[in-house]
């Protein structure tokens, strides 16, 4: 049974330039305790997607499929009752921590009220749950940092606070975007191994958004490789890193080889004005006549002609 079952998602922002089509036809399916990497290159559509599932896009933004997250309809649902589907059901870490942590409140104060949100919890009850949390997310003297503002944390902190804040009423689905960006080596290191362990002790299903291979490959048993708003190609993690199928993917793993990453030739088409075939044709040392014509359908977890 799904947990998260994303069909022929589209999601479109009109500009005066023209449609940008930052989603064009995703799908995907997790189960409960699944792990999943979405993984691409910055601007490909990855956080897009994720933004859809917790329905926090603009009101610009044009979106059709179907998301269904248990036994709700995410594009349907009133208001109200996605507002208790955020963060009971699916809670999102973000990519800049500072952002989005209240800086009037301190950090025991917010966990707080992510806890009680939508429940009849009590806040000393709330509070006693908040100190769990921190301790879980090692953050050291809990008690003391419980008082202090986000300015007064380091950005590994206040990362640590983002993730005790989405966990802090057991989600099902854990959606971290990007969520070692900005970090030292060492830092990066302590978050993936503390997001590793959420994962590991059973406690939710992982989606991942990153560039960064090294990270998917630690956190995550499954990857969906993304590029210009499509999945190319799909799989379990080591699968697709050992034996990828799409050039992009072959591209994409090749670039980062060696002792000095080496880019890929050209650049990701626009949005609003993408190749008439396959979108990765332009860039494609192996393309095929078909390709600058006809769009590839996935098949077997893989975008290409030549799969």
């Amino acid at each position: 049974m799904s947990l998260l079952d994303v069909r022929d998602l589209f999601v479109h922002f009109p500009t005066r330039e023209g449609v940008v089509r930052a989603v064009d036809g995703v799908s995907l399916d997790i189960a409960p305790g699944e792990t999943w990497c979405l993984l691409g290159e910055s601007g490909c559509g990855k956080s897009v997607v994720a933004l859809s599932l917790l329905r926090l896009l603009p009101g610009s933004a044009r979106v059709r499929g179907a998301i269904r997250f248990e036994n709700h309809d995410v594009l349907s649902i009133r208001e109200k009752e996605m507002e208790r589907l955020r963060g009971g059901g699916m809670a999102m870490i973000f990519e800049q921590p500072a952002g989005y942590l209240a800086p009037a409140f301190t950090v025991g104060e917010q966990i707080v009220e992510a806890a009680r949100a939508h429940t009849s919890m009590a806040h000393d009850q709330a509070w006693e749950w908040a100190m769990h949390l921190l301790e879980e997310v090692r953050i050291p003297e809990p008690a003391k940092r419980a008082r202090q503002y986000p300015h007064e944390l380091s950005g590994g902190m206040q990362q640590r606070v983002m993730i005790a804040i989405a966990l802090a009423r057991k989600p099902r689905l854990l959606i971290a975007d990007e969520p070692t960006t900005s970090l030292d080596l060492v830092m990066q290191a302590q978050i993936i191994e503390l997001l590793h362990e959420t994962v590991s002790r059973g406690k939710c299903a992982l989606l991942l958004i990153t560039h960064d291979c090294d990270v998917a490959r630690t956190l995550c048993a499954n990857t969906a490789v993304m590029y210009a708003g499509q999945l190319l190609e799909t799989g379990t993690t080591d699968a697709v890193f050992t034996s990828p199928r799409h050039p992009y993917t072959q591209a994409l793993f090749g670039a980062l080889s060696g002792s000095e990453p080496h880019p890929i030739p050209g650049s990701a088409p626009s949005m609003i004005n993408y190749p008439q075939g396959c979108r990765f044709q332009p860039r494609c040392s192996k393309s095929l006549e078909q390709c600058l014509h006809q769009p590839p359908d996935i098949r077997e977890g893989c975008r290409c002609h030549l799969a």
